[in-house]
């Protein structure tokens, strides 16, 4: 007995695990989604800040990404951006008093702080995976699945 055809939209089945399973996937949605940069369905973090050893989908090993300082730098620099402007123009527009100003930009930092750090982390990662950088430059990635 003979296997039926196979429409033209079927694949020839790879082997698991490659990178040639996966289509290249944006380091953008990937990364700001907190999933694996390869296949884009499994979970990057395994806590709120802690990264995964390994995808558990497509079992991308996660050890050779890190991200280091540069998601709390850009995470400066975007509420820094945001948060002075609307300062200043709160304070020359109703003048309140300084202990207003903690009550109010306080938590609107820590808040932002908080919901920035994750998803600009695993765009870090995203685009390191992508680009088969490192902090060093002396990560060799060609022993990997990449």
């Amino acid at each position: 007995m003979t296997a039926p055809p196979q429409s033209s939209g079927d694949h020839p089945p790879k082997r698991p695990g490659s990178d040639t399973d996966y289509p290249p996937l944006s380091p953008v949605s990937t990364g700001l989604a907190c999933r694996c940069p390869r296949c884009g369905r499994g979970r990057l973090f395994a806590g709120f800040l802690t990264v995964a050893e390994s995808c558990d989908v497509c079992g991308l090993d996660f050890s050779k990404q890190n991200s280091g300082d540069g998601p709390a730098v850009f995470v400066i620099f975007i509420l820094g951006a945001v948060v002075v402007p609307l300062v200043f123009w709160f304070e020359f527009t109703y003048e309140p008093p300084f202990w207003l100003h903690a009550v109010i930009w306080i938590p609107v930092i820590l808040g932002g702080a908080l919901a920035l750090l994750r998803p600009l982390k695993g765009l870090m990662i995203a685009l390191q995976y992508r680009n088969q950088a490192s902090d060093s430059g002396t990560v060799d990635y060609s022993e990997d699945e990449r």
